[in-house]
């Protein structure tokens, strides 16, 4: 069986176990009960309303159409409007720049989450892209918001993401774990880090 040689991410955030095991397996891309029910106590509130105050947005176009040509091209098998296609890819371009987080992550998220399917709503009431609980609209904006709208489910997808991370101290792989509500388990992040390697890895 021939093995693809996997980017160098992987080394860096899988132990050789976790990555013969995500190999051996693949991805499944069937919707997770994802995005965490865990409700966010006093240090988390306190990140994330940290996290939004010091974002700052992406302004290089140049990198950005470059990134929005190829990420199209990829996004085409799943989500067949070109409006709503590029329209999330601005947004999820924007936002994760603003968060400091890589957009090819939060693409990957989405696949793992929702397979692209903004109306998508997880057996736990997780809803939208980025599968965000409704609960966290009582920490980000309004109990009006609406989760099944673009903007706004990858604005608090993106946020939720970054608080985490810094919780975490830069570990991805808790980060991730926590986002979905499995810390101390790998399963969720392994499948997040395997749909980048797969379908969203950018060699910059």
């Amino acid at each position: 069986m021939m093995v693809r040689k996997l980017p160098l991410i992987w080394f860096r955030l899988f132990n050789p176990a976790s990555m013969l095991l995500c190999v051996l397996t693949g991805l499944q891309t069937h919707i997770v009960n994802a995005a965490t029910l865990e409700r966010p106590d006093d240090e988390t509130r306190t990140l994330l309303h940290q996290t939004i105050d010091k974002a700052d947005s992406f302004k290089d176009r140049f990198d950005a159409e470059v990134w929005l040509v190829d990420m199209d091209a990829r996004l085409a098998r799943y989500v067949k409007n070109p409006q709503e296609r590029m329209h999330i890819l601005q947004l999820v371009h924007t936002e994760s720049h603003r968060f400091q987080l890589q957009p090819e992550l939060v693409l990957s998220v989405m696949h793992v989450e929702s397979l692209f399917d903004r109306y998508a709503v997880s057996t736990v009431g997780a809803q939208g892209l980025m599968q965000v609980m409704p609960f966290w609209k009582n920490e980000i904006g309004t109990t009006s918001d609406n989760l099944t709208d673009i903007a706004t489910n990858i604005r608090y997808g993106c946020a939720i993401l970054k608080t985490y991370l810094t919780r975490e101290k830069g570990n991805m792989m808790r980060a991730l774990a926590r986002y979905n509500g499995s810390l101390g388990k790998t399963w969720y992040p392994e499948r997040v880090f395997n749909a980048w390697e797969r379908y969203w890895f950018v060699r910059y």
